[in-house]
């Protein structure tokens, strides 16, 4: 793990190739209530994706479940085929009107799914194509080489994982490069701190989901808080600024719908740890 931000990375090669920057941006939050459906204003979550960027973000992570298909759609209304941003989506959940996340890794759906990410983001190939959670009633190493198979066929230029363990990791591996791995992780949650230390054995980067849901934690957000006030810093830029010391391959994505959190959000990759900060954070005991 980084032991010092002065020796911290800013930036990270997906794939060993596409060089973003490290905090990047998850698009989760500009669809409807829940997840469902369209934004109450589509043109204002269009100005949160060109604003972010305008700001040097160039890292955008979606999912075809966001909406579902929604998110996907403003991306490629907002920034269409952009050259110098890496957009990177997700296959391998259904939703349902109740909101409902349903893991589905049948093949044939996985391959239909991607002939819709594609038009949606209007591109001939997509960056990075997550298999979004291994599905309990479909074989994992079927559904991980229906995501091989884009790949050959030139659909998807990187593959990626998501919620997946040490050994699926280790198991997919056996059959494509695997790029990234996308879990829950954040200062309160680190039950997969073996995914995150066999991505850092592999060159694999690890994308924490849920990177700020640690600010609402009875322990972590009380430290969280403490080192915000010491720093003159919000609790979500250090709940961020933690992720981004912690290992050099942690690719956090905070989402927002709003501008303004966009911005504050953002301030946590000029926020460097001090030893004292370090060392609270690093306390906290995992929920």
């Amino acid at each position: 793990m980084a032991s010092d931000t002065t020796g911290r990375s800013e930036t990270f090669d997906i794939g060993g190739e596409l060089t973003v920057n490290r905090l990047g941006f998850g698009a989760m939050r500009i669809t409807g209530e829940d997840i469902i459906g369209r934004p109450d204003d589509e043109e204002a979550a269009k100005d949160v994706l060109r604003r972010a960027v305008d700001r040097g973000v160039d890292f955008v992570d979606t999912a075809d479940s966001y909406g579902p298909g929604v998110s996907e759609r403003l991306i490629g209304e907002a920034l269409g085929d952009p050259d110098d941003v890496v957009v990177a989506s997700k296959a391998g959940l259904l939703r349902n009107r109740e909101g409902e996340w349903l893991p589905h890794g049948d093949p044939d759906f996985l391959k239909n799914q991607v002939l819709c990410s594609l038009d949606r983001l209007g591109t001939d190939t997509i960056d990075l194509y997550q298999y979004h959670r291994p599905d309990p009633d479909t074989d994992f190493e079927e559904s991980v080489h229906a995501f091989a198979e884009m790949k050959d066929a030139g659909q998807v230029a990187h593959v990626g994982l998501s919620n997946v363990t040490v050994e699926q990791l280790e198991t997919a591996l056996d059959i494509v490069d695997v790029a990234t791995v996308q879990n829950r992780y954040n200062v309160g949650h680190r039950d997969d701190e073996d995914v995150l230390a066999a991505c850092e054995d592999h060159g694999v980067g690890f994308i924490p989901w849920g990177p700020m849901y640690a600010v609402d934690d009875d322990e972590a957000g009380d430290v969280l808080a403490e080192v915000a006030e010491r720093r003159d810093a919000t609790p979500q830029q250090v709940s961020l600024a933690w992720l981004l010391d912690h290992s050099d391959v942690t690719l956090p994505i905070p989402g927002t719908s709003s501008v303004e959190h966009l911005e504050s959000n953002l301030g946590a990759a000029d926020l460097s740890l001090t030893d004292e900060d370090r060392a609270a954070l690093n306390a906290v005991d995992p929920q």
